[in-house]
């Protein structure tokens, strides 16, 4: 399962991780976060891929624009360039075929969806 992740500046890795919580089932680790390219550096969203001991996956904001999601948002387009970034990033990073498995999910600064 990989999260795609939406992250205000600020977002804690505890809040990153305690969304990633809610989405997974119990016991499961993901393969990878993935964000769009503008929050990969975001000091929660890194802290929280090392200590799942997990990578990072950033995509442009026009590679995750071109992702069809059910939950597009003007917030984040006229944030970081895209109408989606949780959804689209999951999908993306889950790869050809992939499916939602999880919806975006939002807490306080952070978004979270899972694909697989």
């Amino acid at each position: 399962m990989y999260v795609g992740l939406g992250a205000r500046p600020g977002a804690s890795a505890d809040e990153v991780l305690a969304l990633i919580a809610r989405c997974l089932p119990a016991g499961v680790r993901p393969v990878a976060l993935a964000t769009v390219a503008a929050r990969a550096a975001e000091p929660g969203v890194v802290a929280a891929a090392a200590r799942l001991g997990v990578p990072i996956r950033a995509y442009g904001a026009a590679e995750l624009a071109r992702v069809p999601v059910p939950h597009p948002s003007a917030v984040a387009d006229a944030a970081v360039g895209t109408p989606s970034v949780a959804e689209a990033a999951a999908l993306l990073a889950a790869g050809g075929g992939a499916v939602l498995l999880v919806p975006k999910r939002v807490s306080g600064r952070v978004t979270c969806a899972v694909a697989g």
